[in-house]
């Protein structure tokens, strides 16, 4: 691959670059503000009037919009076919979430071929990249079969270097009788041909889902082969998920919508990193969990879409940022950081989320002066341009 030339992105009228050192914020945000990038990296940033020039550089002006970095959606279900609308009209009109509609889904994509599922995905993610995101995880589990899954994962890593085997999603309906048969399927065989095409293993520890043992037996047998664990938990109730995601040193531990405070000061207390799903909350009409005890408590969050076609059919974080402000109590800052840098500390990555010298140039700039209209105007598209690695793709 060719060398990518120097560029300066200048006339910035807002930067945030998540880099605290700049000026004491969690937002390390410049007014008036350049960015140099080389070679798809960020090479320097600033004041503009500061900027390094060269003869050579390409320049682009901002405009004085704000730029901010790249979304780095930690938590997607990219691959399936099919759609419930049906079942999210149901639930608006009163009805409540199961995870049984997981089965509906499993069903239309196991008899989907290899190329639609492919296809699928692929529109999603170009959705997702238009709308701001830059890096994205993608998980399995709507195959439950060694060959569905193993096929689901291929077309995720094929997306995305950030794919999670999750094979324990739910129990499919033909393990119903015998869920602890599943259990060492999954451990077994289905782990054997999942490994070689994922990084992370996820389960659903939740209310009719994976109790916590059988959750522990599953990751254990993930890292026993080189996963890292990562888990969704307490989405339906309070139990045991957020302690046995720290207890296995999960990078994650994700929607939380119900904690205590025990969970809490375990997660403060450790490296993993709690993940809210607010579309999750928005598309099946339960209760906003609040976020101000875990942000008091100095726990690390991030947020992200659940990209899914039952309980979160969406792939655009700016809908979630503005969510997590209206709903959840996060301020404006504590949103955008938690999108980019949260989302980046969920994947365990170091090059993405921040726009530190050094960096990944991975970048949006925004139709507006600063990133607070992320949520000030939800459901505007306020995404300019979208550059990653130091090319603009939008």
């Amino acid at each position: 691959m060719n060398k990518l030339p120097r560029t300066l992105i200048q006339n910035i009228s807002q930067l945030v670059t998540n880099d605290p050192l700049l000026d004491g914020t969690q937002l390390g945000l410049v007014q008036n503000a350049a960015i140099v990038i080389e070679d798809g990296k960020v090479l320097w940033v600033g004041e503009s009037n500061k900027a390094p020039r060269d003869d050579d550089q390409e320049v682009v002006d901002a405009n004085g919009q704000a730029v901010i970095p790249g979304f780095v959606d930690s938590h997607n279900h990219l691959v399936f076919m099919g759609d419930r609308s049906a079942d999210f009209a149901r639930r608006m009109a009163g009805g409540q979430y199961s995870p049984d509609g997981i089965s509906y889904t499993v069903g239309l994509t196991r008899q989907a071929s290899n190329n639609d599922l492919q296809k699928n995905a692929e529109n999603l993610l170009t959705e997702s990249l238009n709308s701001g995101t830059t890096t994205i995880e993608i998980k399995s589990g709507y195959g439950l079969t060694v060959a569905d899954e193993e096929r689901s994962l291929k077309i995720a890593a094929s997306l995305t270097k950030e794919s999670t085997f999750l094979g324990a999603h739910v129990i499919p309906e033909e393990f119903k009788a015998a869920p602890e048969d599943y259990v060492d399927l999954v451990c077994g065989p289905m782990l054997e041909a999942a490994k070689s095409h994922a990084k992370w293993i996820d389960v659903f520890c939740d209310r009719g889902a994976f109790n916590p043992e059988q959750t522990r037996k599953i990751l254990k047998a993930g890292i026993g082969v080189g996963l890292k664990p990562r888990l969704h938990a307490n989405q339906l109730e309070q139990g045991e998920g957020i302690a046995v995601g720290v207890e296995l040193g999960a990078a994650s531990v994700d929607h939380i919508t119900h904690y205590s405070q025990a969970d809490i000061s375990l997660l403060a207390a450790s490296t993993t990193v709690g993940t809210f799903l607010p579309g999750a909350e928005f598309s099946t009409r339960t209760k906003y969990p609040d976020a101000r005890p875990l942000l008091e408590a100095g726990v690390s969050l991030a947020i992200a879409t659940d990209c899914n076609p039952g309980s979160s059919y969406t792939s655009n974080m700016s809908f979630v940022i503005a969510l997590a402000v209206r709903e959840f109590f996060f301020s404006p800052e504590q949103a955008l950081w938690s999108a980019t840098k949260g989302g980046a500390k969920a994947l365990q990555l170091q090059d993405v989320g921040h726009l530190g010298v050094g960096a990944s140039a991975d970048f949006l700039i925004l139709k507006a002066p600063s990133y607070l209209h992320l949520a000030y105007r939800p459901g505007v598209d306020l995404i300019e341009q979208v550059w990653r690695n130091g090319r603009k793709l939008k």
